[in-house]
């Protein structure tokens, strides 16, 4: 490794997923601002919208988007008026 461009101040990490409030412990080196304690210890806390827990492509589910609404009001609000 090169020495001087890697960052010095690594610590452990609380990530939390804010759509599932799953919580998993890193090291890294983001700035926080906010603490949360997880089984007993504080940590400093960056809120994620989505993770490993709640992506699609890992849970295997996805959600319902209505098409079928979409499509009807794009219809509705562009279709020729036939006199």
């Amino acid at each position: 490794m090169k020495k001087g461009i890697h960052p010095e101040n690594y610590r452990l990490v609380a990530f939390k997923d804010m759509s599932n409030e799953d919580v998993f412990i890193t090291k890294s080196t983001v700035e926080t601002k906010e603490t949360i304690t997880h089984e007993g210890v504080e940590y400093p806390v960056f809120k994620m919208e989505i993770s490993r827990t709640s992506h699609p492509f890992y849970t295997g589910k996805s959600k319902l988007i209505d098409t079928a609404g979409r499509i009807d009001k794009f219809n509705s609000k562009y279709a020729k008026k036939v006199k």
